[in-house]
């Protein structure tokens, strides 16, 4: 038995991972809210969903939201101090990070858990710039309290080793697995793109995700304003919610309002829902990702799972994830020019010429290099190990 701890967010992660974990004959209490709550978790006995969070609607007041976290922390705590399973996967911590790296982990630690962590951003703070002494000593804590660690690129067990000390012997690297929790249906291309209002044969390219300066939308924007000058053949949509950024979203936003206005920029500043999310990476021709500074990208797999081509910053390890020619390109970080470059280039690719043949192609390359088996088998191993010596 297994608790698995997803800090009521990522829901393609969770259900991705619980999925798999549920086929090898691991039972689960997953702690959840209702953003992951899927129909898989219910009526099923490997699994127990337990929605300890609840709701999380950002458009409430400021007591509504400190009651609803407190509340969520006092079933959290009671719920460690009778759960019955010998082991915690954390994937995601919860509000409080300091408390949740710290006495949080600790308390799991002290109750006689084996402590699983999966560390998707090694130091959040260094990539958002916002980062502090007290934020490396909390991430150094919880490090070492937890018995194993999962991350996903070679890059990050380096970082782990070299920045916070962790003993190699306890980092696994995993994939990072593709998205097939979000619902596809029968939608060609050319009838997402109607939906959308774009007409046949234009250039469409897709930004999409959570909007934040290390994303590097205005680089983007650059870029496509300095395409559309010399052809005006090309749309772009902007599909995704600005996330603690509000002076940088209003930044951003005086950049690309002319363009709005003219609807060469679809713009949909907003959660898309699951059962939207299709028809956006349908009607695109390519995703571009500008980020500035990141390990891994979850919409770059949601975007392979559509079989659609990536142009990505060369940050991080997003070398490793694009196959030049193949799956997408590569690009100079914060480099408006060679990004402008490398798409029109993508246009001109065979890659685009043949995109109806070669998604199925990314596709399957995707599956077979990121598949949630390979993921699940992994995570049981790590698993019956820890359970092993504590036996």
């Amino acid at each position: 038995m297994v608790a698995l701890l997803t800090g009521g967010g990522d829901r393609p992660y969770v259900f991705g991972l619980a999925t798999s974990l549920m086929s090898k004959g691991v039972t689960l209490d997953l702690i959840g809210s209702d953003d992951v709550d899927y129909p898989q978790f219910h009526g099923n006995p490997a699994v127990n969903f337990l929605n300890l969070r609840g709701n999380q609607r950002p458009d409430v007041s400021l007591p509504t939201k400190i009651v609803r976290v407190l509340r969520y922390y006092v079933k959290l705590i009671g719920y460690a101090t009778t759960a019955g399973p010998g082991v915690f996967h954390i994937l995601w911590n919860n509000k409080f990070e300091v408390f949740d790296r710290t006495l949080l982990t600790l308390y799991y630690k002290l109750l006689g858990k084996r402590i699983v962590l999966t560390v998707h951003n090694v130091n959040a703070g260094r990539r958002d710039r916002n980062d502090t002494p007290l934020n490396r000593v909390t991430l150094r804590i919880q490090y070492h309290v937890a018995d194993h660690l999962f991350v996903h690129t070679e890059e990050m067990k380096g970082e782990l080793i070299e920045k916070f000390g962790v003993q190699r012997l306890r980092i696994t690297v995993i994939p990072f697995g593709i998205n097939n929790a979000v619902p596809k249906t029968h939608l060609s291309p050319g009838e997402a793109k109607q939906r959308l209002g774009i007409c046949e044969g234009e250039r469409t390219i897709l930004f999409f995700g959570n909007i934040a300066p290390y994303k590097g939308l205005e680089y983007l924007i650059a870029a496509f304003r300095q395409m559309r000058a010399r052809c005006d053949g090309y749309r772009l949509i902007v599909a995704g919610r600005p996330k603690g950024c509000d002076s940088y979203w209003q930044a951003v936003l005086q950049t690309m309002r002319e363009d709005v206005e003219t609807k060469r920029v679809l713009l949909r500043s907003d959660f898309i829902p699951d059962e939207e999310t299709e028809v956006y990476f349908k009607a695109a021709d390519v995703l571009v990702l500008p980020y500035t500074r990141i390990f891994q990208s979850g919409v770059l797999f949601l975007g392979y799972s559509f079989g659609l081509p990536v142009i990505a910053s060369d940050v991080g390890s997003l070398r490793k994830a694009v196959v030049e020619g193949k799956t997408g390109f590569l690009c100079r970080p914060c480099d408006p020019g060679d990004l402008a470059r490398v798409i029109e280039s993508y246009f001109a690719s065979d890659l685009y010429k043949q995109l109806d043949a070669r998604r199925h192609e990314i596709y399957d390359m995707a599956c077979e290099q990121h598949s949630w088996d390979i993921i699940g088998a992994t995570t049981c191993a790590i698993y019956e190990q820890l359970v092993g010596h504590a036996r």
